[in-house]
């Protein structure tokens, strides 16, 4: 005996939309957080490129090829980031020590004591925000989140 597909909704469920629209205002938040963030390293600084100081006070120096591939951009738009970055003191760029004729890029001191000083005031904005959760909703939260993060999307996500 063949067992039948589920039915398929032709409406969202309320559990769905609810989702779908505290999903958006967190993004939105979370947009507004990082642009935050991001002013806090440096007046002048993208919040796209904060990812790349995070990216590098992580995981050390690196070559500018692996540093488009770990935040899946070309490298002319790495190259750009990171040209701004080095202007802003955040960055600097050195030779390779196994490649001399690459380059390695890592956060200068006064951009790694930036990064760190607003992580500092991110964390203590949280904590704040979360101050009146008890360990068991942190946890729950934080097992959802992966377990959305790590679900896999097919094709686009329809614009609304």
């Amino acid at each position: 005996m063949t067992e039948k597909p589920p039915a398929i909704q032709s409406a969202p469920s309320r559990a769905v939309e609810t989702l779908e629209q505290e999903l958006s205002v967190l993004w939105r938040r979370a947009r507004a957080v990082s642009h935050r963030v991001a002013k806090a390293v440096h007046p002048d600084l993208e919040p796209a490129a904060y990812g790349l100081l995070v990216l590098l006070q992580r995981r050390g120096p690196l070559r500018l090829t692996d540093v488009a591939a770990a935040i899946g951009v070309g490298k002319p738009s790495v190259s750009r980031q990171i040209v701004m970055l080095e202007s802003l003191g955040l960055v600097r760029k050195q030779a390779d020590p196994e490649d001399g004729r690459a380059q390695t890029i890592s956060l200068t001191d006064s951009g790694s004591e930036q990064l760190m000083k607003a992580q500092r005031a991110r964390e203590k904005h949280f904590r704040a925000l979360l101050s009146s959760w008890d360990e068991e909703e942190l946890q729950t939260l934080g097992v959802l989140l992966h377990k959305l993060n790590a679900s896999e999307v097919p094709g686009t996500v329809p614009s609304s």
